[in-house]
Formats: C-alpha cells, sequence, structure tokens
C-alpha cells in the first residue's frame, strides 16, 4: 500500500549559531551554550565551569554585545543570510518535478533555530529523510564535529529513526573552489589586485591539530586550489588563522601578527578573504572588516580590502545543489512501494 502523500524529505543547512538579539543578556546564553561545549573547549570540565562561570560568562558578554551591535541590521547577520541560502536553495528544488516533498531548513548548532527544535517540528510533521549540509567548508571537530554530535542526541531520543545523511564538509569540491576564485575576481575587477591577498580562516587552538583534527590542512589545500585558479605566485598570497581566544597557542601564523607585520615592513594593499565561512557574521564584518583593517593600517599599510563570504552567490547555491540534490534523489530512489 502506497502512502495518500508524497514522502517527506528536508534538506537542513546548519551553520555555527548567534545570539537572539545583540544585548549582554542573549550574548551570555549563547557564549554559555557554545562554550560549555567540550568539542569547543577541550579542557576538564569541572575546571572550565569555574573559568567560564566566574570568569568569562561575567564580563565577556557585554563587549560582545557591542561587536554584534555594530554588524547587526534587523536580525543577526549569519541567521539572515541563511534564511536567504535556505530559500534560493528551496526554489532550486520547487523548479523540478518530482513526486517527492522536498523542503529546505535553516538550523545552527547553537542558539535559534537549534537542530533539535527543527528535527523535532519537521519529524512530526511526517518528514521521514534529512539531508544535513554543515556549512563549514573544511570539517573540524569544533563546528562539524559538533553538528554530528547535535544529530546523535536527538537521534537517542527517537524510536521510530528517519533516514539521515550528514555532509561532511567540501573544502576541495570544485564548484566551492570556483566560487572563491570568481568572487575575488570580481572583486578585484572593481577595486585592483593587491600586493597580498590573504586567506583568512578561523583558528582552532595547535593541540586540537596535534591530536588530529584535520582542519588545517582541509584550509591549506583550500587556499592552495584557490590560489592556483587565480594563477597566483606564491608570493602574492597567504594563509592565516584568526579568532583566537585565552592564552594557549593556536595554529598559526595569526592573521592580526601578519597583518600588523606587513604593514611594519612596507606591503601597501592588502585584500583578506575568509574561506571558512559560508555566511558574513561576526568574526568576518567586525573582527576582519573593520579591526584587521585598523591594525594593517596603523602599522603603515595604505589600504586593505575585506573580500565579503559567498553568501547568497549563485556560484555559492550551485555548489549546495550539487552537494544535496544527489543525496536527495539517491535515498528517493528507493522508495518505489514505499509504505
Amino acid at each position: 500500500m502506497k502512502p495518500n502523500h508524497p514522502p517527506r524529505i528536508a534538506v537542513l543547512l546548519v551553520n555555527l549559531g548567534t545570539p537572539d538579539e545583540p544585548t549582554a543578556p542573549a550574548v551570555r546564553r549563547y557564549l554559555k551554550q557554545f562554550l560549555s561545549d567540550p568539542r569547543v573547549i577541550e579542557i576538564p570540565q569541572f575546571l572550565w565551569a569555574i573559568i567560564l562561570n566566574l570568569f568569562v560568562l561575567p564580563s565577556r558578554p557585554k563587549r560582545v554585545a557591542e561587536a554584534y551591535a555594530s554588524v547587526w541590521e534587523g536580525d543577526s547577520p549569519i541567521r539572515r543570510i541563511l534564511k536567504e541560502q535556505v530559500a534560493l536553495l528551496q526554489q532550486r528544488f520547487d523548479s523540478e518535478d518530482t513526486p517527492f516533498d522536498i523542503s529546505v531548513h535553516p538550523a545552527m548548532t547553537y542558539g535559534n533555530p537549534g537542530i533539535p527544535d527543527v528535527m523535532d517540528k519537521l519529524r512530526s510533521e511526517g518528514v521521514e529523510h534529512f539531508v544535513i549540509l554543515p556549512l563549514f567548508p573544511q570539517y573540524s571537530a569544533t563546528s562539524g564535529g559538533a553538528v554530528y554530535d547535535a544529530v546523535t542526541k536527538w537521534s537517542l531520543q527517537q524510536r521510530n529513526l528517519p533516514n539521515l545523511t550528514i555532509v561532511k564538509d567540501y573544502f576541495a569540491h570544485p564548484l566551492y573552489i570556483k566560487a572563491l576564485a570568481d568572487s575575488i575576481r570580481r572583486f578585484q575587477s572593481e577595486h585592483g589586485k593587491p600586493d597580498k591577498l590573504m586567506f583568512s580562516f578561523h583558528g582552532i587552538p595547535q593541540p586540537y591539530a596535534d591530536k588530529g583534527d584535520p582542519y588545517p590542512k582541509r584550509c591549506k589545500c583550500t587556499a592552495a586550489q584557490v590560489a592556483q585558479e587565480l594563477g597566483l605566485n606564491d608570493d602574492e598570497w597567504i594563509i592565516s588563522f584568526q579568532s583566537r581566544f585565552g592564552k594557549q597557542e593556536w595554529v598559526k601564523p595569526y592573521t592580526d601578527v601578519t597583518l600588523e607585520e606587513w604593514g611594519k615592513s612596507g606591503v601597501r594593499s592588502v585584500q583578506v578573504v575568509s574561506p571558512a565561512f559560508s555566511a558574513d557574521c561576526l568574526e568576518t564584518l567586525e573582527e576582519l572588516a573593520m579591526e584587521n583593517r585598523d591594525n594593517f593600517l596603523n602599522a603603515g599599510g595604505q589600504e586593505y580590502h575585506y573580500i565579503p563570504a559567498l553568501n547568497t552567490d549563485e556560484g555559492h547555491i550551485d555548489m549546495m545543489e550539487a552537494l544535496a540534490k544527489p543525496l536527495v534523489a539517491g535515498w528517493a530512489g528507493t522508495l518505489d512501494g514505499w509504505v
């Protein structure tokens, strides 16, 4: 017996998260959830709980809230852009004639809309299969790993499990490399070529990499492939890592230190792109576009530009479609005679 309604398939585009509003209480709630994740902070939890609750959360939220306020336009940039990406990918599925009900939804590892809440709602509406696409191009246990954890924890509460497919990452996907290279070309056609092009990735602590986190190697692969696509010489570009937190050593070279050294050594113009971010957010719009710009110019540099994230770029949506559609079609093809 076949069902009276088409089988439902949900594609989840997942990004890291954001506070609900740019206020200290909202930021505190968000940071508590984010920084309590042992995937993010890998020190003994009893010790970290003391540090987090006595030192980090009493002081940091106000400062972070002020930074969020500087980039907030009706909503957090990362959540607003994620919703726009969802709408554009949904249009791609809607344009095809299919016997299945395919819908695309936003979800966040931390904050709202949270992964468990989104999956609960969709499951109650009859979704039978989830295709989960974390928008972290380069897998790290601190980002993509946390998505796996959230889905696993949700699954442990389910009696009738749905089908689940998770895309690990896409750091070397040809459409991703092309979209990045094309975005840089377009930017440089308007602003000219700089003395140096910096590929700045969100950093992770060096001990995480030492334990086997593949993230730094994936970042280097992404940057090298884009540089090759652009035909850059080795002295025209560099890879660096930003957004350090705490006192331990992080993966090097550091973005802020490198920019300061460049400014002092006579590098006149710099353009910075951040391929680890699928959507502009606090770390790009405030840290890279403003804070690090000031670091470079104050050190003696003359011209600094941040190249926006891929956001809703058509090539970016092409890549999402290329990743999601085969997984949807592959599972849907097993539904003949579905009951």
